[in-house]
């Protein structure tokens, strides 16, 4: 729905920023991220994380029919990165610039995670935008429309070769500020080196950014991290394994199953599924947000595991607890909202990170979103959390909410 109310924006903005042309017709679609070799990685891979490994200039839509291109400058990019357990990897992502000049110094560049989009490599950000089906683009437009880039991480295994990392923060928050590295890095943007970055991200990019904003210190110390905006983080993996284990979306446990299964190849999980737990996972790997969520609805990880609880074995929870978000404190300062009435990653998940994040010291500014569930949390608290990033980049004090913490 959001992609349908922005689209007549995008159009009325280009249609004013750009000269009477004759009328478009729409553009032959791109090929799927499987049958396009720019998202096969070079081997060797060469180069240091955040390097430019390939790229190219795209026009993206707003909308599917892709009759008039969004008036901002495109980049696909493929990009060195760093795996969750420490191996260089190669990530695709996007960067926008939009046309607006920018003269109060370098231009702030927000460095955007997507919330869940599946596993299938045409759920891939980078492709989708490309396609007009991203359905972000209200969100990226609030940053855009600011006169700030953006450019957005694919995530490891989304549109290039393998099985998505889905659910691993280790993995996403170094794929999120090599791609911030990556994007100042492209000569044609005229980014910065030096210019402010703010992390933003819902969900499975909540996930990233709070991932992002932890590993900075030490991963990518040289970016300017101005302020970091997770919401709706699902930073607890059992605790939100265990709330949705048999609830309607019970396919995104699968898919996190999945995800973290492709990234620590210890763990044992394809010699415990059954027949019916094997069937499923070849779904997944496939599925973009809608299909992965309804995968097997109100099923049970038992049910497809010849084990009772996976999640009791030793090897799970030591990779587990490595993608619990809160172990760090980030160095810049934090914008943390969660819905309270979130059916998917429990209210409690958000708040203990809250708690996690100001023991560790840090500078929290924690919005509760009350009544909302997952989808309205975005809705109302992203458009929020996007003008916090703006009083950051302005250089505002910050308020820290760790003083007095409510529920």
């Amino acid at each position: 729905m959001v992609r349908r109310l922005l689209a007549p924006l995008l159009l009325a903005v280009a249609l004013v920023a750009a000269p009477a042309a004759p009328i478009a017709t729409a553009a032959p679609p791109p090929p799927p991220p499987a049958e396009d070799p720019f998202y096969v990685p070079p081997d060797p891979l060469p180069g240091a994380p955040g390097d430019v490994l390939r790229q190219r200039q795209v026009d993206v839509y707003a909308e599917p029919l892709r009759v008039l291109p969004a008036p901002v400058r495109a980049w696909q990019l493929l990009y060195r990165s760093t795996s969750a357990t420490g191996e260089p990897n190669a990530v695709s992502g996007i960067l926008l610039v939009p046309p607006v000049p920018w003269s109060n110094g370098p231009r702030p560049l927000v460095a955007y995670a997507v919330g869940t989009h599946g596993l299938g490599d045409s759920c891939a950000p980078s492709y989708r935008l490309a396609t007009g089906t991203e359905n972000e683009v209200v969100l990226i437009a609030q940053a855009l429309t600011r006169g700030w880039a953006v450019v957005l991480t694919d995530y490891e295994g989304l549109g290039t070769p393998g099985t998505h990392t889905y659910a691993t923060g280790q993995s996403e928050g170094r794929a999120l500020l090599d791609a911030a590295r990556a994007a100042q890095r492209v000569p044609e943007a005229g980014l910065a080196a030096d210019g402010p970055v703010g992390l933003f991200g819902y969900s499975q990019g909540g996930q990233a950014v709070a991932f992002a904003a932890e590993l900075h210190p030490s991963y990518a110390p040289e970016l300017r991290v101005a302020g970091a905006a997770p919401g709706g983080v699902p930073a607890d993996l059992v605790e939100v394994a265990k709330f949705n284990d048999g609830g309607p979306a019970f396919g995104l446990v699968i898919g996190a199953a999945t995800g973290l299964a492709t990234a620590y190849p210890d763990v044992p999980f394809e010699e415990i599924l059954n027949d019916r737990g094997r069937a499923l996972v070849e779904r997944v790997k496939e599925a973009c947000t809608v299909e992965l969520g309804a995968a097997a609805p109100f099923g049970r990880l038992a049910q497809f595991t010849t084990v009772p609880d996976p999640l009791d074995d030793p090897r799970w929870q030591a990779r587990l607890a490595e993608n619990r978000a809160g172990q760090h404190a980030p160095s810049a300062p934090v914008f943390l909202y969660h819905g309270t009435l979130d059916e998917l990653i429990p209210y409690r998940v958000g708040r203990d990170l809250r708690d996690r994040y100001c023991d560790r010291g840090a500078t929290v500014r924690w919005q509760p979103i009350p009544l909302a569930e997952h989808i309205a949390g975005v809705a109302a608290g992203g458009p929020i959390a996007m003008e916090w990033l703006g009083q950051r980049f302005a250089g505002a004090p910050v308020v820290d909410s760790c003083g007095a913490r409510a529920e």
